[in-house]
């Protein structure tokens, strides 16, 4: 059986609306008021490309997502809807189906958590998230740089604030070596640092660190795995969804072979309610979102933003988004009239349509769809009746939810978080020692004290003995095989960027390589 080469989107007139999917890395927009069926056009397109053993990511910020893990049913709410519009499309083949599903909450409580170390976010990306100045983020830049050569892991926030407490404490000594450590901005650092917290940043920072090849998995059947990330909580807490947004995309760029346009994308996303996404997200998001999505569509990932109003999306970000999929908006106020001729504006025209006045009268579960051809061009805009998705429309129950995450591929690999001997404790003994020897001194003299052992070994003793030949061997080898362009994944020494950071950076055996790799992901946001 030949591969599909295309996603069945709807009817237009008589004319099947598809999405191709070698165009579909093109990235996407699905908008649309409250209502007009935003969701179950991104849920049957998530199902589609599942079908196609193409892995997804959709954020679930209302929680009603995760009900793509089960099949639909004649007895569930709209359901004679649904078999409605399958029949009037000639779906003859409909039937309800599930999708294999993996849940993943940053939180830890609706799914897997997600998890990365401080040491492998970077010192680029964090000032970036954390928008500070260029003095701050020298400062920020010393504080890892110490930690590499002193051997000590920053795997959590609170390895950060003991750094930067020590930092402050020994400003005139760090400054002597590595240049000014100002105290102010050392504070400036803290308190941005507080705000993540706040938000609930130190659940995301620390171990087991996600390996990012996670995302991108086919269940035995050849259908790929969509993941679903809990965010109906997360999104309360915008900095810590564009953390996680910068270091995700990071990250899968940094990971992925280049490919171009494959026959089909290795990985899309879908970001629901993405004005949410730029509403409160730092400046940086924005002013960079758009290099990412442009330079990440090489490495054969889609991203479709799904959101009310198509003016939410800045317009360097709108400009990548070639495959659209427009539903109602209501023209009440001068806002809205703005969005709908913008709306219009973006279409390839058809002469047969008033584009402007079609978007004022689609109804629910109809949209104005556009998207690339074959040859990389756009579609002539059709008003299209939408596909019904397989699976059940709605959330799931607790119970349910227990059942999907105890046959997870990954049921036990994350859940259990590891708190290893980091930043913070060392630094502590650090305090500790210094004490009881100036005490020692105090009573036995300098001289006598000097003579005996010391109590335990060197932080770079402690590094080199825990991962010397791991790191040197695979990790400084991984970053020697990226410098000569030798990264495949077929590679035996690569397990994903965050095995490499993680042997890099968090044996500390290589720092030089660790500070290489962490360059190469916050070099992006520059």
């Amino acid at each position: 059986m030949a591969a599909a080469t295309e996603i069945f989107l709807g009817l237009g007139g008589n004319e099947r609306q598809s999405l191709n999917l070698k165009r579909a890395n093109r990235h996407g927009l699905i908008a649309g008021a409250t209502g007009t069926g935003k969701t179950v056009t991104l849920q049957g397109l998530a199902e589609s490309f599942s079908a196609n053993g193409v892995p997804v990511f959709v954020a679930d910020v209302k929680g009603d997502l995760a009900g793509i893990s089960m099949a639909g049913s004649s007895t569930f709410k709209h359901a004679d809807k649904l078999e409605e519009r399958a029949e009037e499309l000639g779906m003859s083949d409909y039937a309800y189906s599930d999708n294999p599903a993996i849940f993943w909450d940053l939180y830890g409580k609706q799914g897997h958590p997600i998890r990365t170390t401080i040491t492998e976010m970077g010192p680029l990306l964090l000032a970036r998230l954390m928008d500070l100045n260029n003095t701050q983020e020298g400062v920020l830049n010393i504080v890892f740089r110490f930690a590499d050569e002193e051997g000590l892991l920053l795997l959590n926030l609170d390895d950060l604030q003991s750094m930067l407490a020590y930092t402050a404490e020994n400003a005139k000594t760090l400054s002597a070596k590595y240049g000014n450590v100002s105290k102010t901005s050392v504070g400036a650092i803290q308190r941005q640092l507080l705000q993540l917290d706040s938000q609930g940043a130190g659940q995301f920072f620390g171990e087991p660190a996600l390996e990012i090849d996670d995302f991108i998995k086919c269940d035995d059947q050849g259908r790929g795995y969509i993941n679903v990330l809990a965010a109906d909580q997360l999104m309360r807490s915008p900095k810590l969804y564009a953390t996680f947004l910068l270091w995700l995309l990071a990250e899968l760029f940094e990971t992925l072979p280049e490919v171009g346009d494959p026959d089909k994308p290795k990985l899309v996303f879908f970001f629901d309610e993405a004005h949410l996404l730029f509403d409160d997200a730092p400046k940086a998001l924005e002013d960079k979102i758009e290099q990412v999505v442009r330079l990440i569509r090489s490495k054969g990932v889609g991203v479709y933003f799904v959101t009310q109003n198509p003016v939410d999306i800045p317009e360097e970000v709108a400009g990548q988004l070639g495959n659209r999929v427009q539903h109602a908006l209501r023209a009440f106020t001068p806002r809205d009239k703005k969005a709908i001729k913008a709306a219009a504006d973006t279409f390839r025209i058809n002469p047969k349509l008033d584009v402007e006045e079609a978007i004022t009268e689609l109804r629910v579960g109809e949209a104005l769809v556009s998207t690339l051809m074959e040859d990389g061009a756009p579609s002539i805009v059709q008003r299209t009746l939408i596909k019904p998705p397989r699976s059940r429309l709605g959330p799931v129950t607790a119970k349910e939810r227990a059942i999907m995450q105890s046959i997870s591929p990954y049921d036990g690999k994350y859940d259990e978080e590891i708190d290893r001997k980091s930043a913070e404790e060392i630094l502590a003994q650090k305090v500790i020692d210094a004490t009881e020897t100036a005490k020692e001194v105090e009573e036995k003299g300098e001289e006598e004290v000097r003579k005996q052992p010391r109590k335990s070994k060197s932080m770079w003793e402690k590094a080199f003995s825990r991962g010397a030949k791991v790191a040197m061997g695979s990790a400084a080898g991984m970053a020697a095989s990226t410098m000569l362009g030798k990264k495949s994944r077929a590679n035996p020494m690569r397990s994903g960027v965050t095995s490499a950071v993680g042997s890099i950076a968090t044996e500390l055996a290589g720092p030089v390589a660790g500070r290489f790799v962490r360059n190469l992901i916050g070099g992006l946001m520059r």
